[in-house]
């Protein structure tokens, strides 16, 4: 079966009742919701805090979704959504070196992650089983992503037995842990990405 469709933030936020004021504060609510998720997680944040801090009652929210876990869905489309458009343009130079190419999608990756604050921490740290009810449209997200990075990671000039999946997910897997331990200042998104491609491509005698 094909898998499920991911998605967006129009799919699940409630529409506007008619008669109604639009849903301008829609954005607030993401924003409140992104921060509390990166900052507390799922399971410790409450419609209650969100609804704080984006200054309405809590059954307000009700108004734009039907539960947390269809807020969590959003704002997790939300944060892959920024995260790809900010490799898409390096992913579609492909009139560079493989090589060249995948550590210019690697900084656009870390840049997505480290520059977009909370919407980039809630794609790497809230896990699909953090929420069961929609663990099945996280986990479309997180795979329609990685199968637009996986492109560069595909038109790389590597030996025939080569695992390009588990290649993905072991450059993935650094690439996302450098929120715990990135200080800004120190390297730039496009440094670390060079040396991080650098560590594939020279013991592959690339």
């Amino acid at each position: 079966m094909p898998p499920e469709a991911a998605p967006t933030v129009s799919d699940l936020a409630r529409p506007p009742r008619t008669g109604t004021r639009s849903d301008s504060r829609l954005p607030l609510v993401l924003d409140a919701a992104a921060r509390f998720f990166a900052e507390k997680g799922f399971g410790y944040t409450s419609m209650r805090d969100i609804a704080g801090a984006a200054g309405m009652l809590p059954g307000s929210l009700y108004y734009y979704f039907a539960s947390k876990e269809a807020l969590l869905v959003a704002v997790y489309a939300e944060g892959v959504r920024r995260i790809t458009d900010t490799v898409l343009p390096a992913l579609g130079a492909a009139e560079v070196d493989p090589w060249t190419r995948l550590a210019n999608v690697c900084a656009a990756h870390l840049a997505g992650l480290l520059e977009d604050g909370d919407y980039g921490q809630v794609v790497i740290r809230v896990r699909p089983e953090d929420a069961p009810a929609v663990a099945a449209r996280l986990t479309a997200l997180r795979d329609e992503y990685e199968a637009i990075f996986a492109q560069a990671i595909d038109a790389l000039p590597l030996p025939p037995r080569t695992d390009r999946r588990a290649l993905k997910l072991m450059l993935l897997g650094a690439l996302n842990w450098s929120q715990t331990w990135y200080r800004p200042g120190k390297d730039s998104p496009s440094v670390l990405a060079r040396r991080f491609v650098r560590l594939l491509r020279d013991p592959l005698g690339q």
